[in-house]
């Protein structure tokens, strides 16, 4: 039986502690029972803390450790789950975690960080070098403190070496399962996505960011285009065009969206209509065809192939994970 350790600390989120604790604690029970045969319990689960006493989540719960970090002397995995609340006031108070951490890498040993959770496999210096996730939404600020790393933020799960990132929000089952499949086999890691009625191999998390086209700036030029374009993104245009709106060169309204939002003013628009498609697909049964010309676009194939660009999804599959059901 494999011994995997869940590393909990004060804010983080307690769904990430809890999930990914059933999750390697029923992999092999729970299809097994479904199916009428014997369960066989692959992992063995515990939750360490800092002294061994209970963890305090972001939510008001408590968490029970089954452990101290001082006990930890072998384990097959370690799991970080997300941090819940303020990154950087969680990163300065969890010295005895980074700690763990060195030791565990230092041992060879899996080491698994979910979300924000990866923030601190970074301060701990193990991802130095090495390729990493986090959440879309804090993609900026990783960056920001890490250069050294290099961040793949688009994708869902990476690996370096002995140690795997996982993206945002309940992107732990995902963490989970690859590491179900990666110790145990895939048959292993399909079953257990079955009895928690989960997908499995996602491997993007670029359908769920935002835009983020909103980017704060000060620059009055930019902000009126904007707003014009809000309103008439779906129109046909050229750049020479809309600079012409404007009373500016081309060469200065891209320079100045450059600045602004550090995106050209064609990236923008297609950024809109995109979308703007995202929009239609999950609130509208209009059909991609026609959602791809209220957007502005006339050529189908080149429309799928940037919606899967941006999105990570086809059209359809976007709408079949994101439509609205009434």
């Amino acid at each position: 039986m494999l011994n995997i350790v869940v590393a909990g600390f004060d804010k983080a989120l307690a769904s990430a502690i809890t999930g990914v604790t059933d999750l390697f604690g029923l992999a092999g029970v729970t299809w097994n029972l479904i199916q009428g045969q014997q369960p066989e319990k692959a992992f063995n689960v515990k939750i360490a803390s800092k002294d061994g006493g209970p963890i305090h989540c972001i939510n008001g719960l408590q968490i029970g450790a089954h452990m101290s970090f001082d006990d930890i002397t072998e384990a097959d995995a370690i799991v970080i789950p997300t941090i819940g609340g303020p990154i950087e006031e969680v990163v300065q108070h969890t010295p005895e975690l980074q700690a763990l951490l060195q030791r565990a890498n230092q041992q060879g040993w899996t080491i698994a960080g979910n979300c924000t959770g990866n923030f601190l496999l970074a301060e701990s210096g193990i991802l130095d070098h090495k390729t990493a996730t986090t959440h879309w939404g804090f993609k900026e600020q990783f960056q920001q403190h890490y250069p050294q790393i290099e961040l793949k933020a688009d994708q869902l799960i990476t690996r370096s070496d002995n140690i795997y990132c996982a993206g945002g929000g309940l992107a732990w089952f995902d963490l989970g399962l690859h590491i179900i499949e990666r110790q145990i086999g895939f048959e292993a890691a399909i079953q257990t996505a079955k009895a928690f009625v989960i997908d499995y191999r996602r491997d993007t998390q670029l359908s769920y960011s935002l835009m983020r086209l909103s980017k704060p700036h000060k620059d009055d030029l930019v902000r009126e285009a904007q707003s014009w374009l809000e309103q008439h993104y779906a129109e046909q245009f050229t750049v020479e065009q809309l600079a012409e709106r404007f009373s500016v060169s081309k060469r200065t309204l891209i320079r100045r969206f450059n600045a602004a939002l550090e995106m050209p003013p064609n990236t923008y628009v297609q950024s809109l209509r995109i979308e703007g498609a995202q929009k239609l697909l999950e609130e509208t049964e209009r059909t991609v065809d026609v959602v791809m010309n209220d957007v502005g676009y006339e050529d189908a194939s080149s429309f799928r192939r940037l919606f899967r660009k941006k999105t990570g999804l086809t059209p359809t599959e976007y709408r079949r994970r994101f439509a609205r059901r009434l």
